[in-house]
């Protein structure tokens, strides 16, 4: 008998987390490539090794590691993400900044214009970019059919609670609507440890 209300309550948290409930990851420092970009700091057609799929799909980390060089001082060991893009980014968090000694805007990825550049050093080469470091703007990957169910549209701003050990509402949360995501809410470091976030915390969208 407990047994069985035991997993009748799973099941009755799981529909409520599938109706009302989006899972938060948190994102550390990284760095995006083009292939140019990779060739100029591993070696000629050097190509990406994927060590680990990420929740978006064809997003992957990539063993490969750099080192990210500002006016100030440098960042180690910060992991390369995969497949390579037009144009190579650089996204930390502004605690990051702080120690390279910049300052980036507050931006979603791949909206790279007015951001200043950085050095990014391996030991094969190096990259300078004139343009690419950002701090990511906190946003939620959302897929059509759950755009339907949160009421939500690409590019809206939302309030989202995040139920972390220290629970927080966070604002001006932009929604990223595609066919191609899983919905995700994706915050950086600076914003996981001020909610308390740890594996399995879930946020809600406030209307």
């Amino acid at each position: 008998m407990k047994d069985l209300l035991n997993s009748i309550i799973d099941e009755v948290v799981k529909r409520v987390k599938d109706e009302a409930f989006i899972e938060v990851e948190a994102s550390g420092r990284h760095v995006h490539l083009t292939e140019k970009d990779v060739e100029k700091l591993f070696g000629a057609n050097y190509k990406l090794t994927k060590i680990k799929d990420l929740s978006q799909p064809g997003q992957f980390a990539c063993k490969e590691r750099v080192t990210i060089k500002g006016p100030k001082g440098s960042l180690k060991n910060v992991v390369v993400l995969g497949p390579t893009r037009p144009e190579s980014q650089v996204e930390v968090s502004l605690t990051d900044a702080l120690s390279l000694g910049v300052k980036p805007p507050v931006k979603i990825s791949g909206e790279l214009l007015d951001t200043p550049g950085i050095t990014i050093e391996s030991e094969r080469g190096s990259v300078n970019l004139d343009r690419g470091l950002i701090a990511a703007k906190r946003h939620i990957h959302v897929s059509k059919e759950d755009a339907k169910k949160f009421e939500v549209k690409d590019n809206d701003l939302v309030k989202v609670k995040v139920f972390g050990e220290r629970p927080l509402i966070f604002d001006d949360v932009v929604i990223r609507v595609s066919e191609k995501y899983n919905t995700f809410m994706h915050i950086d470091y600076d914003e996981a440890n001020a909610c308390g976030f740890k594996t399995g915390t879930f946020a809600r969208i406030i209307k």
